[in-house]
């Protein structure tokens, strides 16, 4: 009864409004541009010392409530601009048209022109980097938590930075750090285990991200993309961070002359206080360790050089004890409970070392050199004994007590593994950027090496009331087992070509793109095509709304992970995945309250015209190298973002889509993939006390519908059903204990600018989600799923401040 009460009183908090009319009374719009009157968007306008702020629209619009009767000051920002300052006094009821004109900042005016041009073509979702401060993260990264949160995108463990988009696995994700290619980890299997994300969110400028549909500038994969940008410093700054989770710190700076910037960032985490309220007891000592750097150097206004490193030490040490979880219904209530002996001990390291140079001969080009070197070496050890004891469970009218009233299985299981992977990769890209009047041309042609040593040694043994499973009158059989030393050297050879027309008529303005990839790889000697196109139209209405239709062919060289059978060894078939994107969308631009809003829509049709068949255990993805398949893809995304409560942005996601996949010769026809989540819902809300804005709410919530799940004894030719959705909320409050505008003179304090303190409260509602199921078999062949749950209800202290 307690329990019901604390969860019913805390769902009401969260359904009282904590915003409340704020005594605003005037009126503060106008449009920003620069010198030479082209529209700026996502420029910031902040209002001080209430921290009020917006952003201009595409067209560089913007509306805010201002006070009345008291001065307050205007700070307008954008990373390709110089800042400004305006101070003003308006009375009641006044309404002020203020037009700032940017200036361009002078040490990046070369780049700035290319780039502008980028930013007025560009389809991708673009992420204000100010919600990383604030998002209550548990999983290994701020940026991939908000992509989460993005129409398309869904996952269902809190625990990893791994997200599937629009019916597509980990592997179909493209992420780019400075034009960079970043890699999923090979060997993990479960979100505990990842580490840290390399995304630094401390370091990030700009982020933007496309569910499908994508340019041909991006490379060849099946799914999405990710471009995240570090910053240029102008100036010093510097943060720490410390919880209960982990810490980390960071700074930037440049020379008086502007010419040398640098900026590093420093992590530590361990998740040892949110492991501890899995079902499995144990000894978790986990620890993940990162460090980057970024220096930039301007020789000239036309040539400068970029370097950045990453180096990365995740350790996860593990020692079972116990296990016990109750499971099933009221009338049909089962519990598990196991016994361990044993340990796990898993290392991966991971360096990253990349090169840019820049040359911009003149204010229409810029050429890049960009060269970069990624290395990772993993090793997986455990040996874990199991012994298990299934029972039906009596419970009592309430579910306030339970108990064992019959043994159904008794047996043991042994874990062993001695993993280990290491994997090179060298790439070289050469690209350029064009600005032809209305014509944007972009260009690149690159090369990459790989090389891959891999030793596989696993197996598990199993035992059911004393006898092995399989059952076999004359040996001792292995559950499974896999044995294998792989070794891949080879190369790829790319290149892309892609053009952008920009016109307006007396209807609207039009926006073309058209381009072409091709891809050799000399593993199979195959090579491909792959053309892209998009319309983008923005029609001459009062009401702001822009329409876009983009097409294309993406193919995905196999990694080696796809390339594997279920058995370890290579397969003989090697698979190239081919895919037909077709996305019709819209973005409606509106006001409410006086607030800017945006509500877009996507409806896409993927044909997976072929595809390399997998199941999905936890984060791990188990490819049938040897097996091919056909499918599809196709849903409809929904957005709507904007101020709900002004000068903070929060928006709301939802998804509807539906996967399947025939694999060629088991007669079975089509079935779901293991990704087909037929609903997703996501939600980040911000908000603040009127009339003391220093106390700020942060709200992340999570709906993900049942996935499905078949029987390992048969595969997809036994019985199915899917597994329990996905509901989490998290929830952050926080206090600003020091802004610009309360700057201490003397003491400790006059060094920093801002501080604030946050209590987070992740699974505010403390539901058991179930990432996926461990199954236990009987000598009569019966099978048993245990579901694996997620992290239950936890409480995180943060202290955060910028010097």
């Amino acid at each position: 009864m307690v329990q019901s009460t604390y969860q019913f009183i805390l769902l009401i908090l969260l359904l009282l409004p904590l915003q409340l009319e704020a005594q605003q009374n005037a009126i503060l719009k106008g449009k920003i541009t620069d010198n030479k009157r082209n529209e700026i968007a996502g420029a910031h306008i902040q209002i001080e010392p209430i921290s009020r702020y917006t952003t201009s629209d595409t067209n560089g619009n913007y509306t805010l409530k201002v006070p009345s009767n008291n001065t307050f000051t205007l700070k307008i920002s954008h990373i390709s601009y110089q800042n400004i300052e305006v101070n003003f006094l308006l009375k009641t009821g006044e309404t002020k048209f203020f037009n700032p004109i940017l200036t361009v900042k002078q040490q990046q005016l070369k780049e700035v022109t290319v780039d502008s041009k980028k930013a007025i073509t560009d389809k991708n979702i673009s992420i204000s980097t100010k919600q990383l401060e604030q998002l209550p993260v548990t999983g290994n990264g701020a940026v991939e938590q908000i992509i989460k949160t993005l129409p398309g995108v869904s996952s269902n463990n809190e625990l990893s930075s791994q997200y599937s988009v629009r019916g597509g696995n980990f592997d179909e994700n493209l992420v780019y750090i400075n034009d960079v290619e970043i890699y999923r980890p090979n060997l993990v299997r479960s979100g505990q285990q990842e580490g840290l994300s390399v995304i630094n969110p401390d370091l990030v400028s700009s982020i933007q991200f496309s569910s499908g549909g994508y340019d041909a500038k991006y490379g060849d994969k099946l799914s999405s993309v990710l471009d995240v940008k570090y910053k240029t410093p102008n100036k010093f700054e510097a943060s720490a961070e410390a919880s209960l989770l982990g810490s980390s710190f960071h700074f930037a700076n440049s020379s008086k002359n502007n010419k040398l910037t640098y900026l590093a960032g420093i992590r530590y985490k361990t998740n040892e206080y949110l492991l501890n309220s899995l079902d499995t007891k144990g000894e978790y000592k986990p620890n993940y360790t990162d460090i980057q750097a970024m220096l930039n150097y301007r020789f000239s206004s036309s040539f400068s050089m970029h370097l950045w490193g990453s180096l990365s030490r995740n350790n996860y040490n593990f020692k079972p004890k116990t296990r016990n979880t109750s499971f099933g219904t009221i009338s049909d209530a089962l519990q598990l409970k196991i016994y361990f002996d044993g340990k796990e001990k898993d290392k991966y390291k991971t360096n990253i070392q990349a090169l840019t140079l820049k040359f911009h001969p003149n204010n229409k080009s810029l050429y890049r050199i960009i060269a970069s070197r990624y290395e990772t070496t993993e090793k997986e050890t455990f040996d874990i004994m199991g012994q298990y004891y299934l029972s039906d469970l009596f419970v009592s009218h309430g579910g306030s007590s339970s108990e064992s009233i019959e043994n159904l299985g008794v047996g043991t299981f042994i874990d062993h593994a001695r993993n280990k992977l290491n994997k090179k990769v060298s790439t070289i890209d050469i690209k350029g950027d064009h600005n032809r009047n209305n014509l944007f041309i972009q260009w690149g042609i690159g090369g990459k090496h790989e090389e891959v040593d891999d030793r596989i040694n696993e197996w598990q043994y199993q035992d059911s009331a004393g006898y092995s499973i399989p059952v076999s009158d004359s040996e001792v059989s292995l559950a499974y087992t896999k044995n294998a030393i792989n070794k891949i050297s080879n190369n790829h050879i790319t290149s892309f070509a892609q053009g952008t027309y920009v016109f307006q008529d007396s209807k609207g303005e039009f926006q073309i793109t058209g381009g072409l990839r091709y891809h050799f790889w000399d593993y199979n000697n195959e090579s491909f095509f792959s053309p892209r196109a998009s319309v983008n139209y923005i029609p001459n209405w009062e009401k702001k709304v822009k329409f876009r239709f983009s097409t294309g062919y993406y193919q995905q060289m196999p990694s080696y992970r796809e390339m594997l059978n279920s058995n370890g060894q290579i397969s003989t078939n090697v698979n190239l995945q081919k895919s037909i994107h077709y996305v019709l969308g819209q973005e409606y631009y509106f006001n409410a309250w006086n607030r800017p809003f945006k509500f877009s829509s996507e409806l896409y049709y993927k044909d997976l015209k072929s595809l390399t068949p997998y199941d999905i255990e936890n984060v791990r993805i188990r490819y049938y190298g040897d097996k091919k398949s056909k499918g599809y893809a196709t849903g409809l995304d929904l957005r709507i973002n904007g101020e709900f409560v002004p000068g903070t942005e929060s928006w709301a996601s939802l998804s509807i889509m539906k996967t399947e996949e025939d694999i060629i010769g088991d007669e079975l026809g089509y079935l779901p993939r293991p990704t087909d989540e037929r609903v997703n819902f996501s939600m980040f809300f911000q908000d603040y006390l009127p009339n003391n804005p220093s106390y700020k709410m942060h709200l992340s919530l999570f709906y993900g519908g049942k996935l499905p799940v078949w029987t390992p004894k048969k595969g997809k030719n036994g019985e199915s059903f899917r597994m329990p959705n996905y509901r989490r909320i998290d929830l952050g409050f926080s206090k600003i204990l020091l802004d610009e505008n309360t700057k201490y003179k003397n003491g400790l304090l006059k060094h920093f600018k801002s501080m604030w303190i946050s209590l987070e409260v992740f699974n505010v509602l403390d539901i058991n989600n179930t990432i996926s199921y461990l199954w236990i078999s009987d000598v009569s062949g019966n099978q048993y799923a245990i579901p694996n749950y997620l992290t239950s209800r936890k409480i995180n202290l943060k202290l955060t401040a910028k010097f």
